[in-house]
């Protein structure tokens, strides 16, 4: 076992409380072995720095499974596309739970995203994908009441009344805060498929400051 991680982005209490708590880190390879074979079959130095960076700050990381994505990766693991080792700026971020028509990426700026049809960053950066996963087990163990909702009916909620949550680096997902409630809306598998109608938020009411 390793200790917890030492990223290069701050995640919050919440999030560091996640990781600690509710997550394991299992042993795995570091990559400086491969490092040296990537490098021979033309993969650019800059792309294996960054696989090798991530594998050690994040590789093995178990993670519970989130409410949307089937779940979303079981275990942070660095990887070169399979059947596309030369995809620039691009690498597998962890393996699946289930079968799915699309894979975990980083994309070329550290962006957690969905390569679906079309590559569809959710978080600027892991460490958002991390803070979402954490907000949202304190929101369900904490809310008295979940509502989920999809495709046009997001439009109508009032989310001028509330203040979006920075910690989660959103981009197709997001956060949004109220006084006594928070919204996650996801939008990646609508954007990556291009099917409006599998857009998704989750409502977390009755929580206290």
């Amino acid at each position: 076992m390793r200790p917890v991680i030492d990223s290069a982005e701050r995640l919050t209490r919440r999030g560091q409380w996640f990781v600690s708590t509710q997550c394991v880190r299992v042993e795995t390879p570091t990559f400086q072995g491969l490092a040296d074979q990537w490098l021979e079959f033309g993969i650019p130095a800059t792309q294996v720095d960054r696989l090798v960076d991530f594998q050690q700050r994040w590789g093995g990381l178990v993670v519970p499974p989130s409410v949307d994505y089937d779940g979303g990766p079981k275990m942070l693991w660095a990887d070169l596309p399979a059947g596309e080792p030369e995809r620039d700026g691009y690498f597998d971020a962890g393996v699946q739970r289930v079968s799915m028509a699309y894979s975990f990426m980083i994309g070329p700026a550290g962006e957690f995203g969905i390569d679906a049809d079309r590559w569809t960053p959710l978080h600027a950066s892991i460490e958002g994908w991390i803070e979402s996963l954490a907000l949202a087990h304190h929101a369900s163990t904490r809310a008295h009441l979940v509502t989920t909702i999809r495709g046009d009916q997001i439009d109508d909620l009032p989310l001028h009344e509330f203040e979006p949550m920075p910690e989660v680096r959103g981009l197709a997902d997001t956060w949004w805060r109220g006084p006594d409630s928070v919204i996650a809306i996801n939008t990646g598998e609508a954007r990556g498929f291009d099917q409006p109608r599998l857009r998704v938020a989750r409502v977390y009411r009755g929580l206290d400051e």
